[in-house]
């Protein structure tokens, strides 16, 4: 089965390298990306549209604000396939595995663990919240949480690091971000805009309508924070089990 397998990635491997030569080269000012209009009109208008600084944040959660929703979406469905497959897995390569060890976790490793989670996750908050004036943002944010627990769970055992976040409120967690996401949208609907209108929550919060898309925006990228601390999570988990929950790498 796996040398069956084998033939499709390897196919669909050489047409992507075959697909590469038509990549213009880096920093091309040719490219059809640096010379087409739209990027010249980003450039220009971003911080008159969007009232935010940053114009990576700017596309993805105002002018693309659809697109990463469903990004957003797309990591959550990853996270329940995967958790899927492996509890319906019983194959007899993971009934013979022992996971579980008696070597005791390295005093220096656990105390330095310990030391640094903390300050990587603040440092997560940082970078989501920094995201609109600086480079990072949801996605980056998230990512820095997550593998703070599984930090955890490479110094001590998947056992300690679920103990702090349970695989059950991982998801819970992670469907709240899609929630938060897609409730700033339908809350735009219902106070006269369309979806993902930003500026029209300027109807209830106390600021300009500028700032409103500003300050929805910072609501948007915790949403997404959250789904992908959650499922990078879960998804090592189950990954580093096959699905048991016990033990791990």
């Amino acid at each position: 089965m796996k040398k069956i397998s084998l033939i499709p990635v390897l196919v669909v491997g050489v047409l992507l390298l075959y697909a590469a030569d038509d990549f213009p080269e880096w920093g091309n000012p040719t490219a059809p990306a640096s010379a087409s209009s739209l990027s010249s009109h980003f450039i220009s208008n971003t911080g008159v549209d969007t009232e935010v600084p940053n114009m990576v944040t700017a596309v993805l959660a105002d002018y693309r604000g659809f697109d990463t929703m469903f990004e957003t979406v797309v990591v959550f469905i990853a996270g329940m396939a995967v958790l899927a497959i492996l509890k319906g897995s019983s194959g007899p390569f993971s009934k013979n595995k022992k996971y579980t060890s008696s070597i005791e976790p390295d005093l220096i490793v656990t105390n330095t663990v310990r030391l640094l989670v903390p300050v990587i996750q603040i440092f997560s908050f940082y970078v989501l919240a920094h995201g609109h004036v600086s480079p990072g943002g949801g996605f980056q944010g998230g990512v820095v949480m997550g593998a703070s627990f599984i930090m955890i769970a490479l110094s001590w055992d998947l056992e300690t690091a679920l103990v702090r976040f349970p695989l059950d409120k991982c998801f819970l967690v992670a469907a709240l971000g899609i929630i938060l996401y897609g409730g700033i949208g339908l809350l735009s609907m219902f106070l006269g805009g369309e979806f993902l209108d930003y500026a029209e929550l300027a109807n209830i919060l106390p600021v300009s309508r500028e700032m409103a898309r500003y300050h929805a925006m910072l609501g948007v990228e915790i949403g997404v924070g959250l789904t992908v601390t959650a499922i990078m999570f879960a998804l090592y988990a189950n990954l580093s089990t096959e699905g048991k929950l016990k033990g791990g790498l």
